[in-house]
C-alpha cells in the first residue's frame, strides 16, 4: 500500500497546489484546465491504440490488481496484501518481458518522424493522393496474382520503420507498378520467395525474410506466408496482403489480426482505411472475414 499511498499523495499535492495558486494567480486556472485536457487526451489515444493488442487485457488485470491490492490494505489481509505488493513491484518486470512486442511497437510509434499523426494530423492532399494510386496498383497486382494462383506477400510500411527487414532481401527502389510486383512473385525467379516491401511511395525491397508468428491459436490450414504475414504485423503497425498460392485467396494481416477471403472491392477499401484513412472503424465487411483476433486468445 505504501506505493499507492505515495503516487496518491503526490497526485492530491498536485491538485491542492494549483488551487492555492489559482487563488492567487486567476491565470493558473487556464494553466490547469489544460494540464487536465493534454492528460485526459494523452490517455484517451493511449486507450484507444492499446484496445486493438494484447496490452489491453494487460491493462485490464493490473488495474484489477490494483483495486484487490488496495480492498486487502484497506480490510487488513496482510498476507495478500503483502504478496499482491510484491507482484506490483518485481511482476513489472516480468510483464514488460512477455509484451515486449507490443510495448516496443508503442514506443517505436511515439519515436517516428510522424510523430504528429498520433494527435490526428493527417497526410498531405498529395501524399493521399499518391498512396491512393499506389493501392489501386497493389490491388491489380494481388488480383492478378489470385487469378493465376501465384502466392504473394506485398507489405505495406507505416510509421514503424522496417529498414531491417528491408536489409534481409534485396533493395528495389522502384516506383510501385502492378506488372512489376506481378513479376518479382512469378514462380522459380530468383526473388519470388520472401517479401516485397512498399516504403515511401516506392517498392523499397523483395524477397524480405519476414519473422514468423510462434501462435498456437492460428488456425492449422495457414501456411508459412500467413505466419509471416501476423508476425510482422504482430511486431509492427506494417500492413500485410497475402496471395495464397494453394487457393488463390488474398488475405489482409494487420495488428495480428488476419481478414481472409478478401475481393478486390474490400481489399481496396480496407488499405485505403488503414493507410490514408488510417482508421478501420466498425466495417461489417471486415468483420465477417476476421477469422484470427489476439483479443479471443485466453
Amino acid at each position: 500500500m505504501e506505493f499507492f499511498s505515495l503516487n496518491a499523495n503526490g497526485f492530491w499535492t498536485s491538485i491542492t497546489g494549483y488551487i492555492n495558486d489559482i487563488s492567487t494567480n486567476p491565470f493558473k486556472l487556464i494553466i490547469f484546465i489544460l494540464d487536465i485536457l493534454i492528460v485526459g487526451y494523452i490517455g484517451y489515444k493511449f486507450i484507444k491504440s492499446a484496445r486493438n493488442s494484447r496490452v489491453w487485457q494487460l491493462l485490464k488485470g493490473i488495474v484489477l490488481i490494483i483495486i484487490v491490492t488496495i480492498l486487502s490494505g484497506i480490510f487488513e489481509f496482510r498476507i495478500l496484501n503483502w504478496f499482491l505488493t510484491i507482484f506490483m513491484t518485481y511482476g513489472v518486470i516480468a510483464l514488460i518481458v512477455i509484451f515486449q512486442p507490443e510495448l516496443r511497437r508503442m514506443l517505436e510509434q511515439l519515436g517516428t518522424n510522424k510523430f504528429t499523426r498520433f494527435f490526428g494530423i493527417g497526410l498531405e492532399k498529395n501524399l493521399e493522393t499518391k498512396m491512393k494510386e499506389d493501392i489501386y496498383k497493389v490491388v491489380i497486382a494481388a488480383k492478378e496474382m489470385s487469378n493465376n494462383k501465384t502466392g504473394g506477400l506485398i507489405v505495406f510500411e507505416r510509421d514503424i520503420q522496417l529498414n531491417d527487414i528491408m536489409d534481409s532481401g534485396v533493395k528495389i527502389d522502384a516506383d510501385v507498378s502492378p506488372q512489376l510486383i506481378v513479376n518479382l512473385f512469378v514462380p522459380k525467379t530468383p526473388l519470388h520467395d520472401g517479401a516485397v516491401i512498399i516504403s515511401k511511395n516506392k517498392i523499397a525491397a523483395a524477397a524480405c525474410i519476414l519473422p514468423l508468428s510462434d501462435d498456437k491459436h492460428i488456425t492449422k490450414g495457414l501456411g508459412t506466408r500467413h505466419r509471416a504475414a501476423l508476425g510482422i504485423s504482430r511486431e509492427t503497425d506494417a500492413i500485410v496482403v497475402v496471395i495464397s498460392e494453394e487457393t488463390g485467396k488474398i488475405s489482409i494481416a494487420k495488428d495480428g489480426n488476419l481478414i481472409v477471403d478478401l475481393k478486390e472491392e474490400a481489399l481496396k477499401n480496407i488499405l485505403i482505411k488503414n493507410l490514408v484513412v488510417k482508421q478501420l472503424g466498425n466495417d461489417s465487411s471486415t468483420k465477417k472475414h476476421l477469422i484470427f483476433n489476439k483479443k479471443k486468445e485466453k
